[in-house]
Order: C-alpha cells, then structure tokens, then sequence
C-alpha cells in the first residue's frame, strides 16, 4: 500500500466551464413539481457560489447537480419492537404516514446473535426492539409490503449474514427477485469493536464474513447497500464529531482494503457502499462534518484506492438525530432538538433521515411521539425552504471553515492509523482495535463532555439548568411485557416442531464446512440454512465452531 499524502485542494475547472458543466447536468435531472421561490413568491437560483459545484468532485457541496430540487431525502424512520407482528404494524402506519423508507430496529438478543429461548436473552426479547429468531419470523415481519416498493434498512451487525439471507428468502417467496430488492444492511464489523460492542466472531473471520457479503450482493443484488458504516454508534459512545468523522472514514478505507485484498474490483463494489452519520445539537459543526465527509472520501477513493467510476467516489449517506442528546428532563423539548439536527443533517445533504421520537429517552417510541418526529421532517423538507437551493450555505466563510477543520482533524487520525499500519489503514484499524486507541479516545471525550455538564461549564436545558419545567409530560411510554417474550418462545418452538430437522442438520454442516475454505462465499450456504429454518442461533454457532469469538481486552 502506498503512502497517503494529505488531499490537495483539488484544481478546479475555469468557472465558466463548471458552471456550464454542472447546468448541462442539471438541466437533464428531473425536478420536483412545485415552486422554487420564497412564500412571498421570489424565484430561486439553484446554485449560489464557485466551483465546484454540486455534483462535480469531489462533491463537497452534494452528489446530485440539482441536490433536493430532484429529490428529497428518504424519509426512514427507525423502528422495531415486541414480536414481527408487533412492528409490522407499526411499519405500516409510518408508511401510511408518508414515510418512505422502512429501518428495522432488532432486539438485543437477535443483535448478538441468539435466539429468543436462549438464557442469554431472558429479560430481553423484544424490548429494545424487534425479535427475530427464524425466516418465519422474517416473514412476519414484512407481510403485506410490497418489498419491490420499499426499501428496507436493517442495522444489523455480527450476525448480518443471516438476516440477509432471511429478506433475500421472504422477497424470493413473495416474487420480489434478489436484483430487486432495494435497501441497506449496516454490516459494520469495526464500529463494533470500537463503540457497540455487538460482536459475535474476531475481527480478522469477521471481516471475512464482510467480504463475502459485498461480492455477493456486487454480483446479485445491484439494489442493495452491503455495508453502511456507521459514525452513529461512535457518536453515541461519546465521540466528538471530528472523531466520529475520522473513526468512520477510517473503517470505510479498511473495508476497501479488505475487499481489493480479496480480489474486487473498486469501482464494482465502491458504488454499493454507504455511512450512517449522527446529526448533533453543534449545528455548524455538524454542517460542516457532512461536507467534509463527501470530500475526504472522493478524494481518497480517487488518489489511494484508485476508483477511476465517480459513483464510487461519493459518499452517500443515511443520518440519525443524536439520540445521546435526548433528556429524559423535560421531554417534550426534544422535539426542538430533533428538528433542529435535522434542519443540519438536510443542510448538510444527507440521502435518507431518520428523527428521533421526543420520548426516547423513557422508552421505545409510542406511536404519537414517532409521528411527530415523522412531520418534523416533513416540514423540515416542505415548509423551510432549505430545499430549494443546493448546498444553500455553501461559500459561507464559516461553514467553508469548519468544513476545512473538520478535514484537517480527521487527516491527523488516518496519519496515525496509517502509521499503526504500516501504510496500510486495515493493519492500523486491527491495532487501534487491539491496543485499545479508539475506546480510549472515545471514553477520554465522553469524560471531558461529562465534566463539562457537571460544572455547569456546558449547559443542557432542562438538565443542569432551565429546570424549573414540568418534569413529569405524562406521556404514555410504550411498554414491553414478559407476555411478549412467552409468546416470541412459543413462536420459536413451533417453528423447532414443524421444520425438516435433517435438512436443518444438513445446511448447518454445510455452513461449517464452507466457514473452514476462505475461497467459498458463505451466503450461499447461509440461504439455503435459512430455508431450511436454521435458527439465528444455529447459524451462528455453525460458523462460531471454525471463527471461535472475540474477547475485548482490558484496557488499563
């Protein structure tokens, strides 16, 4: 691998050949039918400022030549709890509602990798989100939607594998071809070790796992986003947003320089990448992390890695308002802070959002509470005007700034990966993973933040200062019951009953015996144990057998 240098400002084109270079793009894009003017009826230019121009690498004022004007954001909302019955119902009132894109929240269990009668999941089944043991639950989970209409986010990471292989099946027995099937799977190994800490396997056989999701889905699935790499999860551990740029880039190069390792063409699988953002309450820095984000990643996919296809160079990417920033004080308040992280993340160009409910920080959303977070970004999109101009504060001085800041700080970490590496940013991700740099770093910048709101130094409103509102909203909070996780184990057990035990013994082998040869792709063998009805489980366990799992060291 060769030495990166730090991005050079790129050469821009004479003005007059970007600007007649980005008008042709976007005199040929489709926009939205309805007026580009303020309410008091005064038209809008598109594009105010210099080159390069949106579109145009290496896309830091957006990807799209006519940005929102051609088309909005994907309105998807996070969702998941109790039983596949459970949140398919609420999948289809949030359809119903307007949104446009579906997010699937799993319980933890399902998140690491268990099943619902394991004793790992007691007390947990359904709480945190949906439960998902086997294809009939899959089923369930997506009767009656039109997978060819919708695409579906699933944030998912050890066991990814397997709840792919689950949709790829329901949309297959439903007649939606694999080829169709539009969505995201988080799939993010790394962040896992860094911040979540939902991990299965070691990262070296995980990563393997990763590889063969992205060249199976490269080649069968051209709808679909193997691997979203999250900054939310860093954010949330308690990052600063300069940390969960950097943090997040770094994980994007070491999934390329994994799967060029494996032999992968670039520019084939770097279109089918894609990030997951957290949108916090520093509205500028946000702002200019988005922007700083497109640029960093154009620039590296260009210069180090070599893609010669621009769509491989863009940085696309869902956002989530900053959870972490939600007060259980006061909650009413949060929608305040919710709209405004997603007035920043739209600002900043996002492709798809999800809003925070207000009564997150009690529970899992209530119905009320998630449709009121869905209108937070309708109006966001309708009624604010932000989306009638591309990259609107784009050449403001401040934003150009933090833009440039936020660039400079996340250079400084890839150096000191790079170096960890040995030139290679994947070596330098394993160490940092190992010796324990990124929970460090993280937990030294949750530390400062918490000093800072202890002294009253930083202040949150209704938290440690603003106290005097009433603390109690009365809000019904949804709750989870015990009734839930009985009825999720009986599911389980009839589906155990019912199910070709020989087949399922037949395919779990199988899935084994493919784990052991690096040159064979797993997914095949995990469909077919899906069909079969293997257990999330089960799977996990038949590759468990060859990748053993990982045990976090203590970092003293």
């Amino acid at each position: 691998m060769s030495e990166p240098t730090s991005p050079q400002p790129t050469e821009a084109a004479e003005p007059a050949d970007a600007r007649a270079s980005w008008l042709a793009a976007y005199q040929t894009s489709k926009l939205r039918d309805v007026p580009f003017e303020t309410m008091s009826g005064v038209p809008l230019e598109p594009v105010h400022g210099d080159p390069p121009y949106p579109g145009q690498y290496p896309f830091t004022r957006g990807l799209h030549a006519a940005g929102y004007r051609s088309r909005l954001w994907t309105m998807r909302m996070f969702a998941g709890f109790g039983t596949a019955q459970d949140t398919n119902a609420r999948f289809k009132e949030l359809l119903r509602a307007g949104g446009t894109g579906l997010s699937t929240a799993f319980d933890m269990p399902t998140l690491m990798g268990r099943d619902s009668d394991s004793p790992w999941s007691l007390g947990e089944v359904g709480r945190a989100g949906v439960a998902v043991d086997t294809l009939a639950d899959m089923e369930d989970l997506f009767a009656g939607i039109d997978l060819s209409g919708v695409s579906t986010s699933m944030t998912i990471n050890g066991p990814a594998a397997t709840l792919l292989a689950m949709y790829v099946v329901v949309g297959e027995n439903s007649g939606v071809a694999r080829a169709d099937l539009a969505g995201t799977i988080q799939n993010d190994i790394l962040k896992e070790y860094q911040a979540q800490k939902e991990y299965i396997y070691p990262p070296r056989p995980s990563m393997r796992i990763i590889t063969d999701m992205v060249r199976f889905t490269t080649a069968e699935m051209p709808k679909w986003h193997p691997i979203s790499i999250s900054g939310y999860h860093i954010r949330e551990a308690g990052s600063t947003a300069a940390q969960e740029l950097a943090f997040t880039l770094a994980n994007g190069f070491a999934y390329v320089e994994a799967a060029i390792a494996a032999g992968q063409d670039v520019d084939g699988f770097g279109r089918r990448l894609s990030f997951f953002f957290n949108s916090h309450v520093d509205f500028f820095e946000e702002i200019g992390k988005f922007r700083a984000a497109r640029r960093i990643w154009a620039r590296w996919m260009k210069e180090r890695y070599g893609a010669t296809d621009e769509r491989a160079m863009m940085c696309r990417f869902h956002t989530q308002t900053a959870g972490v920033s939600l007060t259980a004080q006061q909650p009413e308040i949060n929608i305040a802070r919710v709209a405004l992280q997603a007035l920043a993340a739209a600002l900043g160009g996002t492709q798809s959002l999800h809003t925070d409910s207000f009564d997150e920080a009690l529970a899992l959303p209530s119905e009320k509470a998630a449709r009121i977070a869905l209108r937070t970004q309708q109006i966001v999109a309708h009624e604010t005007g932000v989306t009638n101009v591309v990259d609107p504060l784009g050449g403001a001085p401040y934003i150009e700034w933090m833009t440039d800041e936020m660039e400079r700080r996340a250079e400084a970490v890839f150096d000191h990966l790079d170096r960890l590496g040995n030139g290679s940013i994947l070596e330098g991700v394993y160490a940092g993973i190992d010796n324990g740099y990124f929970v460090g770093e993280i937990a030294d910048s949750a530390y400062r933040f918490e000093r800072e709101v202890n002294s009253g130094r930083r202040i949150v409103v209704g938290v440690n200062d603003f106290t005097d509102g009433a603390e109690d909203s009365g809000t019904t909070l949804l709750r989870i019951d015990q009734s839930t996780e009985d009825l999720q184990r009986k599911r389980l057990a009839d589906v155990k009953r019912s199910r070709d035990s020989v087949a399922v013994d037949a395919a779990l082998a199988r899935v084994t015996d493919d784990a052991t040869d690096p040159s064979i792709n797993l997914m095949p063998a995990i469909i077919d144990a899906v069909r079969a009805y293997a257990t999330e489980e089960e799977i996990a366990d038949a590759m468990r057998v060859v990748f053993g799992t990982h045990v976090e060291k203590a970092i003293v």
